[in-house]
């Protein structure tokens, strides 16, 4: 049952086990163990934990994570940021602080925060500055007195302000200088605010600093201009969040006096220029519910919480553990009526792929019963657009189709061109009971559709049966090169049992599909690019009365819960598939046997693509399923 057909996959085995086994080599495990991020976005995965680090090492802010623990292995993310009167750059970033010293030297007023603590462990803003009677040069501020000092000393008249309490420190003029400027007519008048008054008219500069040093909030101006000369503002100021808490002359005092506080800055002219705050904080659905000041504590709170992320100061979110599947659904129909009853009521659904596209012959004519308006429709209701191409599961046909690279093309570009026009989002590629000579030409007609594809924006999604790494070599399915082509590798994850088998059992017991999985990534598949096709669909079997199969039937989930109700049919666990096997009498006397899907069983296969990280699942098919299914897929996506 499902899209892969009895005589279908009966066609497929006898063909790869026709093949001559290869021989004897053992097939690689290149299952992806390590996932490299840059930020919060993943990047690629490897097998091997010393490629992912050196891959890793050509990025900023990246890290290698174990996958499946979601541990982190190494990163480099900084320990060190530099900021110039409050602002920074990507590349401000450093590991080691004599590093990030070197650099941040090269700069004025410059800073450097330890990303694990709070305010500075370094900085250069100016504790001095030399004036030339009252003039002043940007360039002639210092973070030391000696070097202030020697520039001062280059200059006649001049003098040094010390920043942290703007007194006047030191000055190269003689007692006899000062008695003669002092003789001289008013030159400065100090205020306070916008107050002043005839005593606070000086002639001499000093004089004038030293009256307004016993002011808060004052400045001396240059009576001649109106030009301000010195000032003594308390310009630093202490918020507690947005709270003026106080305000201060000194950027020590003020930073002194801010560490008191939780949460606190100290700004000059609206800018932060010094904060205490944690550098990671921990978001759930966008709410603020943890800070912390360094990154383990950060990541083990948030750990806890699903749709949690980790930001840092910068405002970039280093982490985050947003996890949704992709729900995929077949229609196994094309036309309007039935794709739209379909998805009606489904809750969750990202892709709608409806039956679309044909292969119709050898020379690659393509039967077309897509719909515009069907298209249309499922965009409108919010789904992604993928329609399902199909060869007739035709091998004969698919191998003359193969052999002719014009044949190809004029597929490729019908098919693509439609899908253009019809503005879907993909094509979902399903060619069943392949040849297994076909393998080299099945992979270059693939590559040769997603270049095609790829050029108008299209998708490709390769449909690929479960299979068995005993003997998938000798198909026509190269898994390793179809995932490096394609977008999406779907594993077609059921009949496990079908209508040919000689064994009543499951349609695709849990413990199997969970070897499938392995499988699959072993070849070395991306995670992100394989999705996990579920069975909406059980398989019931009769057994006569010599205890023999007598027949089967397949029987859609919508309908399984009234089935039990009206036989009475009788459930018991079977480990063997991790399902209830479901057991009643026919009205022919027969027992029937069948192993149950149910939300239970849907949950379970969510569980297991989300424990490989998986791309997502894709249903086989929509309009089988019980609808209390939906409610299970939103809620455990």
């Amino acid at each position: 049952m499902g899209k892969l057909g009895i005589k279908a996959l009966i066609l497929t085995l006898a063909m790869a086990l026709a093949l001559p086994a290869m021989a004897g080599a053992a097939v690689p495990d290149k299952t992806t163990k390590y996932r490299v991020y840059q930020y919060d976005q993943a990047v690629t995965e490897f097998a091997d934990y010393k490629q992912a680090v050196n891959f890793a090492q050509w990025y900023t802010n990246s890290r290698v994570e174990e996958i499946g623990t979601g541990s982190w292995k190494w990163d480099n993310y900084p320990r060190y940021q530099i900021y110039q009167l409050g602002a920074t750059k990507p590349e401000w970033q450093f590991a080691r602080l004599e590093d990030a010293v070197k650099e941040a030297s090269n700069w004025t007023n410059a800073s450097i925060r330890d990303l694990e603590g709070t305010g500075w462990v370094w900085n250069n803003y100016p504790r001095y500055q030399v004036y030339q009677g009252d003039i002043t040069l940007d360039e002639w501020l210092f973070t030391s007195l000696n070097d202030a000092t020697a520039e001062a000393k280059r200059w006649a008249g001049s003098h040094i302000i010390d920043l942290t309490d703007n007194r006047w420190v030191w000055d190269n003029l003689s007692a006899a200088d000062k008695e003669t400027l002092r003789a001289g007519g008013p030159a400065y008048q100090v205020y306070q605010s916008k107050y002043t008054q005839d005593s606070w008219r000086f002639a001499y500069l000093e004089d004038a600093v030293a009256e307004a040093l016993n002011w808060g909030d004052s400045h001396v101006v240059r009576i001649g201009d109106k030009q301000t000369v010195f000032s003594n503002f308390k310009r630093y100021k202490v918020y507690q969040g947005d709270k003026l808490l106080d305000s201060f002359v000194s950027l020590d005092q003020a930073a002194d006096y801010a560490r008191l506080w939780a949460h606190s800055s100290v700004r000059q002219n609206g800018q932060i220029i010094w904060n205490n705050y944690a550098t990671y904080t921990v978001y759930q659905s966008g709410n603020l519910i943890g800070e912390y000041f360094n990154l383990p504590d950060a990541l083990y709170y948030a750990g806890h919480y699903a749709n949690a992320s980790i930001g840092r100061l910068d405002g970039k979110t280093l982490w985050n553990n947003f996890r949704k599947l992709q729900i995929w659904g077949w229609n196994g129909s094309a036309t309007k009526e039935t794709v739209a009853a379909q998805t009606a009521s489904v809750m969750g659904l990202d892709v709608d792929s409806p039956s679309w596209f044909q292969l119709e012959d050898a020379t690659g004519k393509l039967k077309d019963t897509s719909s515009k308006e069907t298209a249309d429709m499922l965009k409108k209701r919010g789904f992604h657009v993928h329609p399902l191409v199909s060869n007739q599961f035709d091998s004969v046909l698919t191998s003359a189709f193969l052999a002719n690279k014009e044949a190809q093309s004029r597929f490729i570009a019908a098919l693509v061109d439609k899908a253009a026009l019809l503005q879907v989002e993909g094509l979902n590629i399903d060619f069943e009971s392949l040849n297994g000579k076909d393998r080299a030409a099945f992979t270059a007609f693939i590559e040769a559709l997603v270049a095609a594809a790829h050029e108008k924006n299209l998708k490709i999604s390769v449909d690929l049966p479960r299979g068995s790494v005993k003997w998938n070599h000798l198909t026509a399915f190269d898994h390793e090169k179809l995932a490096t082509a394609a977008d999406y590798i779907v594993t077609m994850a059921y009949d496990q049992h079908y209508s040919a088998s000689t064994v009543p059992g499951s349609v695709a017991g849990l413990q199997w599909i969970e070897e499938g999985i392995k499988e699959f990534l072993a070849y070395g598949i991306p995670r992100d690019k394989l999705i996990l096709g579920i069975p909406f669909y059980v398989r019931e079997w009769t057994i006569d009365a010599k205890g023999a199969l007598a027949g089967t039937r397949a029987v859609y989930a919508k309908d399984v819960p009234s089935l039990i109700a009206e036989r009475q049919a009788i459930s018991t666990w079977d480990p063997t598939f991790n399902q209830y096997k479901v057991e009643y009498t026919g009205t022919d006397g027969n027992p029937r046997v069948f192993w149950l899907e149910d939300s239970a069983t849907v949950k379970a296969r969510l569980e297991l693509a989300k424990k490989y990280e998986l791309a997502g699942v894709a249903a086989w098919r929509l309009g089988q399923e019980d609808p209390e299914f939906w409610k299970t897929i939103v809620q455990n996506k």
